[in-house]
């Protein structure tokens, strides 16, 4: 996933923004071999993620589904390419999350997009900024979405 190409933005222009979508990733194809490779990594191997035969038979999804946690640990990585860069930032730290809500299923298979709607832009110090964002995942095709979260992030600054 790439970087966004905009011109760096000050923090008194991101607090101008407040309330407003800041950003939006492009769509990306949740595979079964990335729920399977998740469930690995997490141990979590329930049937309803990694047996697509059982899942299909068993349960209301037509197939398998991605884990809660992974479409979360998604937000991160659709986060670079999707929020503009911040002028002087050296680097951004995630610092945890106020809400976290999973909404909808996500069928292997499925696109997935995140959008950033800026909610809070703190000044802890010089070099600190916290950031709260409402983070909504979109499944393509569908109108509810997968997950919502609000996100905390501090910027540090050089």
């Amino acid at each position: 996933m790439n970087a966004p190409t905009t011109q760096p933005i000050s923090i008194e222009a991101l607090k101008k923004k407040i309330g407003s979508v800041i950003g939006i990733s492009s769509w990306h194809v949740v595979t079964q071999d990335m729920i399977d490779r998740f469930a690995e990594v997490t141990s979590d191997h329930q049937f309803i993620h990694v047996d697509p035969v059982r899942a299909k038979i068993e349960t209301p999804f037509g197939g398998t589904i991605a884990h809660g946690y992974l479409m979360l640990s998604l937000i991160a990585p659709m986060s670079y390419e999707a929020l503009p860069q911040i002028e002087g930032r050296a680097m951004g730290i995630n610092y945890g999350l106020d809400k976290v809500r999973f909404l909808a299923p996500v069928r292997a298979g499925s696109r997935v997009r995140a959008q950033f709607k800026l909610k809070e832009v703190i000044t802890r110090s010089q070099q600190e900024v916290l950031l709260k964002n409402e983070v909504t995942i979109e499944i393509d095709g569908t109108d509810k979405p997968a997950v919502y979260a609000e996100t905390l992030s501090v910027i540090v600054l050089k």
